[in-house]
């Protein structure tokens, strides 16, 4: 398969994803709708929370697909799994948003913290498979480039991870972490953007 289609095929799968997060911003017709809307507070964060961190993901997804000069098999397969994960984000969402101030809020925030772990977890994979020995990558790929993109996804399984088990204690606390951990890839991602430029 050409890198191109690996490409498009990602790129509607992150679309889709960030469509379907919508679908949790529901309200109930039988009901007053201005109390409604200060209510759903939760379900407006995990939007946001959730909308950014497949937007990043992309942005990231893109950075490693420039890098790409070819793909093969194994890659693909890895690919398939990653995006398997990205699509799968809108259901621990919806589960987030709408029982974090329940009894439910451990398993909520469990759900979600493993989903974006596993993601993490293949994004590694599918980038460090490319990389080593440059197996996969363009022959001009920019050796710091590709070392800066290594140690930067290198956090994202262990952050994703550690907020994970905080939900075992407090599942607010790791929500927040989420929240955290999606604000400093953005930081991260202006800043490294720019010092590529």
């Amino acid at each position: 398969m050409p890198k191109g289609r690996v490409e498009s095929f990602a790129d509607g799968i992150f679309a889709f994803a960030a469509t379907l997060l919508i679908l949790n911003l529901v309200v109930d017709q039988t009901r007053p709708l201005a109390p409604q809307l200060l209510d759903n507070w939760t379900s407006y964060a995990a939007y946001a929370v959730s909308f950014l961190t497949i937007g990043i993901i992309g942005a990231n997804h893109h950075t490693v697909m420039h890098q790409i000069g070819r793909v093969d098999r194994f890659f693909l397969l890895v690919t398939t799994l990653f995006l398997m994960f990205i699509a799968f984000i809108p259901f621990p969402t919806r589960l987030l948003a709408l029982d974090i101030r329940g009894p439910d809020a451990e398993a909520a925030a469990l759900v979600y913290g493993i989903t974006l772990t596993g993601t993490a977890l293949m994004f590694n994979i599918l980038w460090r498979y490319a990389a080593s020995g440059r197996r996969l990558l363009r022959q001009d790929a920019d050796q710091r480039v590709v070392d800066g993109i290594s140690r930067s996804y290198l956090l994202g399984p262990i952050a994703y991870g550690i907020a994970t088990l905080v939900a075992l204690k407090s599942p607010l606390a790791s929500a927040a972490m989420y929240v955290a951990i999606a604000v400093f890839y953005i930081a991260e991602s202006s800043v490294f953007g720019r010092s590529q430029s």
